[in-house]
């Protein structure tokens, strides 16, 4: 019996270069469901700051993660599947999309919000941005991957799934369609 999608989310995270938007897109693909660009969702000033190199602060994170969080809510609402590329670097920043789930409560990391983050190596990424600006394909400049990496902070007990980005794509969205933290209840092993 295939696995029971209906109203969860996704979070396919990680720093800059990591395959965020190819990994989401394939995922939503494979499962049939809507992926969100979390890009797409900053504010003009937000993506003008990256561009110049400048990193994004507290008051420019909290109001997107807020927009997101209110979109993952929509979508798992009415029983829908989505999956979301979002950098979501900070513990702090994942409990606000957590809370997309009205029956989340904060600091338990139950929620119907799942993450799976995308890690690689600084100098793979670095390589991938570089390739990315050159291509006129991203408004994020490779200077701002350290900036990206001091951040990032995960918590073993939030039961983040960790996936090598360096794989083939489509292995790394087996490995997600796979794993047990984003499988429901009914279809978990012991």
């Amino acid at each position: 019996m295939a696995p029971d999608w209906n109203g969860k989310a996704i979070v396919i995270m990680g720093v800059s270069g990591a395959g965020k938007s190819t990994i989401g897109q394939m995922l939503g693909e494979a499962l049939k469901c809507c992926y969100m660009d979390a890009d797409d969702y900053h504010p003009q000033a937000n993506k003008e700051k990256m561009r110049n190199g400048i990193p994004l602060s507290e008051e420019d994170r909290i109001p997107w993660l807020e927009t997101l969080r209110d979109a993952l809510r929509r979508s798992t609402g009415n029983g829908g599947t989505v999956i979301l590329g979002c950098s979501a670097l900070q513990t702090h920043y994942r409990e606000i999309l957590r809370s997309a789930d009205p029956s989340y409560e904060p600091g338990s990391y139950i929620s119907i919000v799942k993450f799976v983050l995308l890690h690689a190596q600084a100098d793979v990424l670095a390589a991938r941005l570089e390739k990315r600006a050159a291509e006129g394909k991203h408004f994020m400049p490779a200077k701002l991957l350290q900036s990206q990496m001091d951040l990032l902070h995960i918590d073993e007990s939030e039961g983040v799934l960790k996936v090598d980005a360096t794989l083939e794509p489509q292995a790394i969205v087996n490995i997600i369609i796979q794993a047990s933290i984003i499988k429901p209840q009914s279809q978990r092993g012991p």
